[in-house]
C-alpha cells in the first residue's frame, strides 16, 4: 500500500510532512461537529419515515433502509463523543472499532429480515413514501459523505472516514431499496426488495471488517489515483 500524509489541506505521497496550524485543526474539529450535527438531525427523520413506510408496505429493504439510518446516527453520535474529547485523537480507535460494530449489528437484522422475506414470498406493496426519502438520500448523501471524506483525510481521521463510509453506505443501500422499489411496482418483481437489501447486508459486512481492522480508505481517494494513473 502506498504511504500517503498531510500537508496543510493535501495528501502527498513518500514522505512525512505535518503542517497543520493548531488553529487550522480546531476549524476542522468544529467541521466534524457541524457534520455529524446535520448527520444525526437528518437521519433521524429519515428513519422515523423509512421504517414507518416499510411497515405499511411490508418492505424488508426499506425497514432495512431505516435502520440503517439509525445505525448512521449511532455512528455519527460516536464521532462526536469523539470530538469532545480534549484529545480527540487518543479515541481514535475505539470509535472506529464501535463504528464497525455498527456496521455488523445493521448486516445482521438487514439479512435476516430478507430472508424471511424470501421464504414466506411476503410482497412488498406500492410505497410512494418509499420512493421519495430513497430518492432524496441520493441526493444528500452523496455530498455529505464527500465534504466528510475531505475533513477526514486533512485531519487524518479514520473515524471521521468510516463515519463517510458510514454515509456511502447509505448511497448504495439507497439506489439498492430504490430499484427494488421500481422493480417490484412496475413489473411485480416481489423478490427484488429482499435481494437488494441481502445487497447491502454483504456490503455492511465488507465496511464493518475494513473498519474493525481499521483499515479505513476514502473510496473518493481510489477515484483520485484511477484519474492519475
Amino acid at each position: 500500500m502506498r504511504g500517503r500524509i498531510l500537508h496543510g489541506s493535501r495528501l502527498l505521497r513518500g514522505r512525512t510532512v505535518t503542517t497543520l496550524t493548531p488553529e487550522r485543526r480546531e476549524r476542522l474539529h468544529r467541521r466534524v461537529r457541524f457534520i455529524v450535527a446535520f448527520t444525526i438531525t437528518y437521519n433521524v427523520l429519515e428513519a422515523v419515515i423509512a421504517i414507518w413506510a416499510g411497515v405499511l408496505a411490508s418492505s424488508a429493504a426499506l425497514i432495512g433502509f431505516g435502520l440503517d439510518s439509525v445505525v448512521e446516527v449511532l455512528s455519527a453520535v460516536a464521532v462526536a463523543w469523539q470530538f469532545t474529547r480534549k484529545d480527540p485523537e487518543r479515541w481514535e480507535k475505539a470509535t472506529v472499532r464501535a463504528i464497525g460494530l455498527a456496521f455488523f449489528a445493521l448486516a445482521g437484522y438487514v439479512t435476516i429480515d430478507a430472508i424471511l422475506s424470501l421464504v414466506s414470498r411476503d410482497a412488498p406493496e406500492h410505497s410512494p413514501l418509499g420512493l421519495g426519502i430513497t430518492a432524496l438520500s441520493l441526493l444528500v448523501m452523496p455530498a455529505l459523505a464527500w465534504y466528510e471524506t475531505r475533513t477526514g483525510r486533512e485531519l487524518g481521521s479514520k473515524s471521521v472516514l468510516a463515519d463517510a463510509k458510514q454515509l456511502l453506505l447509505c448511497v448504495y443501500l439507497s439506489g439498492a431499496v430504490f430499484i427494488g422499489l421500481i422493480l417490484n411496482s412496475l413489473l411485480g418483481w416481489w423478490w427484488a426488495d429482499s435481494v437488494a437489501a441481502l445487497v447491502v447486508a454483504a456490503l455492511a459486512v465488507r465496511e464493518g471488517i475494513e473498519a474493525w481492522r481499521g483499515d479505513i480508505e476514502s473510496p473518493f481517494e481510489v477515484l483520485s489515483e484511477m484519474k492519475e494513473e
